[in-house]
């Protein structure tokens, strides 16, 4: 089964039907799908507010496979890089901000990861003193395709043999059983985005509930792996502190606190082309019901007294539960830290320095 998705149709780049990688995917299909030979010029025509998420579409990728997250200088960013395996989600959350991000359609997947993770891990080998935390999760998420892709057969041991990188998995699904099958755990995170009971169910389609993400999250600490938890978008909404202190009671009744490296906390943004896309794909949502304003990198976000004061009420809840989770603001400025949280990294390279910490406190 492919989590969360409702794919009808494989489309495979012709110069890689041959490959074995590629035959070994088409071999794993669920029963009634079959890889259908087209060109990528065929493959993309579709209309900006179509993702085309009923077709996976296996390519070769002709770009740089290590990205570093596409932060701004207003905002103090965490030094992520991103591995990227592909584009586009099969889960079909109303905020996604992959709705405007890119301009080919379809569940797109690079099947020439494999060899391009050589060059990858030697660029991580050529540079022994930095720390590389890397995640597969920004531009889709990372296990909703696994039980097809296989990711983890391949990704999870040469990052856990690497003693300055970790590899996070960030996942809204249950597609856990290729992690718990491999024999590796250290330098491997996996992470799962969270909300409020009343956004998981209205606002992210394709998901699983909540509270099994919170159960899967269990089981994975109850086999020796590291996990983190990222509140983003926190949004706000008729009883939302209810609403998330519900969210962080599922938290205390499963999770060992001691066995999270991080919890990241943000608040609703998204570039203005978005709002018209969300609308016209998502007619019920209730996410475009709050008051924003243009930020400094361009976005719509909430008005700042409002981030602060949902930062400032997750902080502190959180801390009431256990007071070192490892907790950081994603995209935010020095005067949001500082009102919300108690304190600021100040710049970009603190917050790097703040999280390269916690890999050495979890991982040593």
């Amino acid at each position: 089964m492919i989590s969360g998705s409702n794919i009808k149709k494989v489309i495979v780049d012709p110069e890689i039907t041959k490959d074995p990688y590629v035959q070994a995917v088409c071999q794993r299909l669920p029963q009634g799908l079959v890889c259908e030979n087209r060109s990528e010029e065929r493959a993309g025509q579709r209309g900006t507010t179509d993702p085309g998420k009923d077709t996976l579409h296996l390519l070769s990728y002709k770009g740089e496979f290590l990205k570093p997250c596409p932060g701004t200088r207003e905002y103090i960013c965490c030094g992520y890089r991103i591995l990227n395996i592909g584009t586009n989600c099969p889960l079909d959350c109303s905020y996604c901000i992959l709705q405007s991000y890119f301009n080919q359609p379809y569940l797109r997947v690079f099947t020439n990861i494999k060899e391009e993770l050589r060059r990858v891990l030697a660029h991580i080998d050529a540079n022994p003193d930095e720390m590389f935390r890397v995640g597969t999760g920004e531009f889709t998420d990372s296990l909703a395709l696994d039980p097809v892709m296989h990711w983890t057969d391949f990704l999870v041991a040469p990052f856990s043999n690497r003693k300055n990188v970790i590899l996070e998995l960030k996942t809204k699904t249950g597609q856990v059983s290729g992690l718990l099958s491999a024999p590796y755990r250290d330098r491997i995170v996996v992470s799962w985005s969270l909300n409020s009971p009343h956004i998981a169910a209205r606002e992210e389609k394709g998901a699983i509930r909540l509270e099994k993400r919170v159960k899967t999250a269990r089981k994975l600490q109850s086999e020796g792996f590291i996990v983190g938890f990222h509140f983003d978008p926190l949004i706000t909404h008729a009883g939302w502190k209810d609403e998330y202190l519900r969210t962080i009671e599922l938290l205390d009744r499963y999770i060992d606190p001691k066995g999270i490296i991080w919890i990241s906390l943000g608040s609703l943004r998204f570039m203005p082309q978005l709002k018209q896309i969300i609308r016209e794909r998502h007619p019920g949502t209730e996410i475009l019901d709050g008051e924003f304003i243009r930020g400094l990198d361009g976005k719509m976000r909430y008005f700042r007294p409002i981030r602060t004061e949902l930062y400032r009420f997750m902080r502190e809840h959180l801390e009431k539960w256990y007071a070192s989770l490892g907790l950081y603001l994603c995209m935010e400025s020095d005067v949001v830290w500082r009102e919300s949280m108690g304190w600021s990294p100040e710049t970009s390279q603190g917050l790097r320095d703040y999280l390269d910490q916690r890999v050495e406190l979890v991982f040593g």
